[in-house]
């Protein structure tokens, strides 16, 4: 049994941020129609890398277990088909600028007259209200604007490219997933529906939990390399002798006893325990010295699992795919392609101790299950024929 079975969602989003967050959705059990537009094709479809039958892999991931719905949202029946829809699929996200779903008639004032139970979230860059209302930007320009970026680089050094969207996902999937749970349990209660408004910015702005705290708190203005966990301290990656880095968190005094213990530096704990920023320096100082002394796969002897110093390797990512931690959690799962071969993804990393994710297909073909849906909703085969040809879908 799934954990969210019941829940009817209909997807307007496109790109990583909505997709993923009804992605989550799909691997716990609730169905998912994106509702998609042939005109313009969401760019997740054609992003490389692809798999060998020229599937991209980022759609087969980020889509999985989901249904294709396409849909000339500027053509009249298609509104009436969403409000057909709604009174089953009461639960919408859409991922458009502010404004765009009023103009086509599918805004939460409008749906929620056909079923007022329905639960409704809009996910911006920077939300619904605001001088930014409007304004497009991308996953770098809502940490930058969120004033993540300038105390997360090195001094006198640019911000780093992150390599993962950590406001699109961090920010705008697990909020929209955790506001519309929100919601569902408000509406299991009192059977309201509820309008949400997700900002990314907003999102990403509350995520500077430790230092934005205590700017705001204490007027302390986080500045780059300075803070305890942002460089100005030994918490940080140290390179090895052939080039490759390894992390340390070595902060509580049991384990950063481990860690000078292992650098066979015992008598640096003392200095490292001051919190003297002089002898923070000398202290790290001496770490990044020790550390190039040793390759690699020296010093993966030194840190093994059984040394709880809070240091590990920095690892590629092909490495992390076969990290015995990752490979023991199930992190890595095949999930079905319609031509019965099946894809690599990454599973969803949370675990009910009643129920499986369910990973019934990787990301389908545009508008492939538009006549099932259709049919599915009570329409005639010679209506839709007649929509086809009226150009509603292709």
């Amino acid at each position: 049994m799934s954990i969210l079975k019941g829940l009817k969602i209909l997807d307007f989003s496109t790109l990583l941020p909505g997709p993923y967050a009804t992605m989550m959705f799909a691997d716990m059990g609730a169905e998912v129609i994106r509702v998609e537009s042939q005109a313009r094709v969401d760019l997740i479809r054609v992003m490389p890398p692809f798999d060998k039958e020229g599937l991209s892999a980022a759609h087969g991931y980020l889509n999985r277990s989901k249904r294709s719905l396409t849909l000339n949202l500027k053509h009249e029946a298609s509104v009436e088909i969403i409000k057909t829809l709604v009174a089953e699929y009461d639960i919408v996200i859409e991922q458009f600028r502010p404004g765009v779903m009023e103009r086509l008639g599918l805004d939460y004032e409008s749906l929620k007259k056909v079923n007022p139970k329905l639960i409704y979230c809009s996910l911006t860059g920077y939300g619904q209200t605001g001088p930014y209302r409007n304004r497009p930007g991308h996953d770098n320009n809502y940490l930058s604007v969120a004033g993540v970026m300038d105390y997360s680089r090195r001094k006198g050094e640019a911000p780093t490219t992150m390599g993962i969207q950590i406001a699109d996902i961090a920010g705008g999937s697990l909020h929209s997933v955790i506001g519309i749970l929100a919601a569902v349990v408000h509406r299991e209660k009192t059977g309201e529906g509820q309008y949400i408004d997700i900002s990314m910015t907003d999102a990403a702005f509350s995520l500077n939990a430790v230092y934005g705290s205590g700017y705001l708190a204490g007027g302390i203005e986080p500045q780059p390399e300075e803070m305890q966990l942002n460089g100005g301290t030994f918490y940080d990656f140290y390179e090895t002798k052939d080039g490759r880095y390894f992390s340390v968190g070595s902060i509580e005094p049991p384990f950063k006893k481990i860690l000078c213990e292992a650098l066979g530096k015992s008598e640096l704990f003392g200095i490292g325990m001051s919190e003297k920023a002089a002898d923070q320096e000398m202290f790290k100082k001496e770490i990044k010295a020790v550390f190039l002394t040793k390759n690699y796969e020296e010093w993966l002897a030194v840190f093994d699992g059984d040394l709880e110093g809070c240091v590990e390797p920095v690892l590629t990512f092909a490495e992390a795919c076969d990290h015995p931690q990752l490979q023991a959690r199930g992190m890595i799962v095949d999930v079905p392609k319609v031509n019965g071969a099946s894809q690599k993804q990454m599973a969803t990393p949370i675990k009910f101790s009643s129920a499986k994710p369910i990973y019934q297909h990787v990301g389908t073909a545009i508008g492939e299950n538009t006549t099932d849906i259709l049919v599915g909703q009570g329409f005639s085969i010679h209506q839709i024929r007649e929509w086809k040809e009226q150009g509603v879908f292709k």
